[in-house]
């Protein structure tokens, strides 16, 4: 089953320095029926205006990564953490136990556009840290490519939760199938560009909610960037099915 969510559909919030668009409830943005999904709790869709951004603030017990689409994110945190994250890298930040971190656009011309989202852990109260790895566009390019996973596997980066994130780059004939187990869920996120995948047309900001599918198909990619997250069968974060 697959339950299409359109970008249009999703929350706004706008400061002027941050125009924001949330697939899920968060912040002043409430929907009954948009509370996560599974353990995916918050894909926000930032664009930060030039030399603005968040201040320090704190995190605890949640598993955080930031994908950048557009310009550079400046991180900084109480761990001693500092780093620019640009197109092509995955920070992922595990707020375990407790963490104060900023991110800013460092640039004084160009904006930046990224990618945060929220998993909750299935571990609390964890020693924070800081992960953060480059893929290379070959890696993504016509195929969907491991970037976040339990155990680190394929170079991905490690989360404290059973959820696996693949990322793939999708242009003219370039296609990919994915392949679900049966008691798997999944939610498909389109970052950029157009994207087919099982006869739905996804535009940018388009999500899916997949229930009771083994096989998932991407073609006809008009510089598309999705992101797929392989999900354990539960309806809303921290909820378990019985």
């Amino acid at each position: 089953m697959f339950e299409l969510r359109k970008a249009r559909e999703r929350g706004i919030a706008d400061f002027g320095w941050l125009n924001s668009r949330h697939t899920f409830s968060f912040g002043q943005y409430y929907d009954p029926h948009q509370q996560g999904f599974s353990d995916l709790l918050v894909i926000n869709d930032d664009r930060v205006q030039p030399d603005k951004g968040f201040g320090a603030h704190p995190h605890a017990d949640m598993e955080i990564f930031s994908y950048v689409l557009e310009g550079a994110l400046e991180h900084k945190d109480s761990m001693g953490t500092g780093s620019i994250i640009k197109p092509g890298d995955v920070q992922m930040m595990s707020a375990g136990a407790g963490i104060r971190h900023s991110e800013f656009n460092p640039s004084k011309t160009d904006i930046v556009h990224f990618l945060q989202i929220w998993i909750v852990p299935e571990q609390k109260q964890v020693t924070p840290r800081y992960q953060q790895v480059r893929f290379a566009e070959a890696r993504k390019r016509g195929r969907l490519c491991l970037i976040i996973s339990p155990d680190g596997d394929e170079d991905s980066l490690s989360v404290y939760q059973d959820v696996r994130v693949f990322a793939g780059l999708f242009n003219g004939t370039e296609t990919a199938e994915f392949e679900l187990d049966s008691n798997r869920y999944a939610y498909v996120h389109l970052a950029q560009g157009e994207l087919n995948m099982n006869g739905i047309h996804l535009e940018e900001g388009d999500g899916v909610r997949i229930r009771e599918e083994r096989q998932l198909k991407f073609s006809k990619g008009n510089n598309a960037e999705v992101l797929v997250f392989n999900l354990r069968p539960n309806e809303l974060p921290g909820q378990e099915l019985f």
